[in-house]
C-alpha cells in the first residue's frame, strides 16, 4: 500500500533540514506478510518505507489488529527502514501552541490516515492468506560500514578521528525469507540488511537504497511482494555515501547502484540452497523497562519480540536503533539447529540503543545516557523470550 504523503511534508532523519519536502522520486510503501501454519498460529510482518515506528503507532495498531483481526499484539512485527527520505511522523496530537509552528498539523494528520492504512493493509494480508512453500537462505553484500571511528587507536594517531572505520564490526549477511505458491511461483520475499538508509539527503521522498532494492526483485515478477526488515544498523552507512565523492554520478543514481547490490544478494539468497521451513508459528513479545544513567528520568518501556517458525528460524526483533554489535552477538548466542534473523527499529522509535562498548567508547551513538545495564537486559530478555517459546535453556 502506498503511504506517500499527498502534500510536502517536513522530513524526518535530519535535523539541518528547515523546509518542507519539494516532491518524490520514489514512492514508500506500508507492507504485510501474514503466515499461518496448520494449527492456526499466525504471524504479520510489516514493512514501513518510514523513518521509524512511533511507540504510540505499534500500539495503536496492534489494539485495532487484536480488535479486528482477532490477532495477538506478539503476532505483529512492525518494521521501519529508516528511510531519511521520509516523512515526520506524529503520532500525539499536538497542543495548540504547537499548531502555530509550520507544517505540525500536515504531520499529525498525515500520521492519523497512516494508522488507518497500516491496519488495512494487515487486514489485506490476512483476508489473502493462501497455501505456500516457505524457504530460507542468506547471501552477503558489502556496501555497509561502521561510521565510528576507530577507538582502538591511540588518540595521536592521525587517523583515530577519521570515520567511518573499515576495521569496525559490520553484520553483511542478507537474510531472505521466500514464498511460494504450491506449484511453484514467487509470491514474496522479507529481506534484510544492516545498514542506514542514508545514501541520500535531498527533499524528495525516496525508499533509498532499501527502496530501490524492492523495486527491482519486484519490477520483473508481475503479482510479486518484496518487503525489507531493516537489521541492527544503528552505527552503519551505506559507502561510497552522496556524489561529491564519486564524479559523474548523482546522489540518485549511487543509491540505485547500492539497491541493484543488495537485490541481487536477495536473488542469491532465494534461488541458492534454499532451506525449507516449517511450522508451528509461535511468537513472544514484552516491554522492559530501561533505566538511564542519570537518576530522576523515567524508564523507557522497550518492545523486545521473538518469533519462532517452527524449528528453522528464530527472528528476534529490538527497537529503535539497535547498533550492530546485537546482531553479532545474538546470533552467536541464539546458534543451534535453527537459523537466527535479528532485526531493529521494530515496535519502537526512541533514539539508539549502543552496546557496551559503544556507551564505553562514547560518541554519537552513546549520547542518549543509558545505563551501563542496557545490553545485558536487553540480550537477557531475548533469551528468556526465546527460551519460552521452546528453545533448550543455555
Amino acid at each position: 500500500m502506498i503511504v506517500t504523503p499527498e502534500k510536502n511534508l517536513f522530513m524526518a532523519g535530519y535535523a539541518a533540514r528547515k523546509k518542507p519536502a519539494e516532491g518524490k522520486v520514489q514512492d514508500l510503501f506500508a507492507k504485510a506478510l501474514a503466515l499461518e501454519d496448520e494449527q492456526g498460529g499466525r504471524a504479520v510482518i510489516v514493512t514501513m518505507d518510514l523513518i521509524g515506528v512511533p511507540q504510540a503507532i505499534r500500539r495503536a495498531v496492534a489494539a485495532q489488529a487484536e480488535q479486528q483481526f482477532h490477532l495477538p499484539p506478539a503476532a505483529l512485527l512492525m518494521n521501519a527502514s529508516h528511510t531519511h527520505s521520509g516523512p515526520s511522523l506524529r503520532p500525539v496530537a499536538p497542543t495548540e501552541q504547537e499548531l502555530e509552528k509550520p507544517g505540525v498539523r500536515d504531520s499529525y494528520e498525515y500520521t492519523q490516515g497512516l494508522q488507518e492504512k497500516l491496519v488495512a493493509v494487515i487486514g489485506q494480508a490476512l483476508g489473502n492468506l493462501q497455501p505456500a512453500r516457505l524457504t530460507w537462505n542468506r547471501a552477503r553484500c558489502g556496501f555497509a560500514m561502521n561510521r565510528r571511528r576507530d577507538y582502538a587507536l591511540p588518540a595521536d594517531d592521525p587517523n583515530a578521528k577519521l570515520a567511518p572505520n573499515p576495521n569496525g564490526p559490520v553484520d553483511h549477511e542478507v537474510p531472505a525469507l521466500r514464498v511460494e505458491a504450491p506449484d511453484g511461483t514467487l509470491r514474496a520475499v522479507l529481506f534484510g540488511y544492516a545498514c542506514h538508509n542514508t545514501s541520500l539527503g535531498f527533499y524528495h521522498y525516496c525508499g533509498d537504497y532499501a527502496g530501490y532494492a524492492q523495486e527491482y526483485l519486484q519490477e520483473h515478477r508481475p503479482g510479486f511482494t518484496a518487503l525489507f526488515l531493516m537489521g541492527c544498523g544503528g552505527d552503519q552507512n551505506p559507502y561510497p555515501r552522496r556524489s561529491e565523492v564519486v564524479p559523474g554520478i548523482s546522489d540518485v543514481e549511487l543509491t540505485q547502484q547500492h539497491g541493484r547490490s543488495l537485490a541481487n544478494a536477495v536473488e542469491m539468497a532465494m534461488t541458492v540452497n534454499p532451506r525449507p521451513i516449517h511450522g508451528p508459528i509461535r511468537s513472544a513479545f514484552e516491554e522492559i523497562p530501561l533505566d538511564y544513567a542519570k537518576p530522576g528520568r523515567s524508564p523507557h518501556d522497550y518492545p523486545i519480540q521473538v518469533i519462532h517458525l517452527g524449528p528453522d528460524l528464530v527472528i528476534a526483533a529490538l527497537g529503535s536503533e539497535v547498533v550492530v554489535d546485537y546482531s553479532l552477538r545474538l546470533k552467536r548466542e541464539l546458534a543451534g539447529p535453527a537459523a537466527v534473523w535479528i532485526a531493529g527499529y521494530s515496535n519502537d522509535y526512541c533514539g539508539y540503543m549502543p552496546s557496551l562498548r559503544v556507551q564505553q567508547e562514547g560518541g554519537y551513538e552513546a549520547a542518549a545516557g543509558w545505563a551501563d545495564t542496557l545490553e545485558e537486559r536487553i540480550v537477557g530478555k531475548v533469551h528468556e523470550l526465546h527460551q519460552r517459546l521452546g528453545a533448550p535453556a543455555r
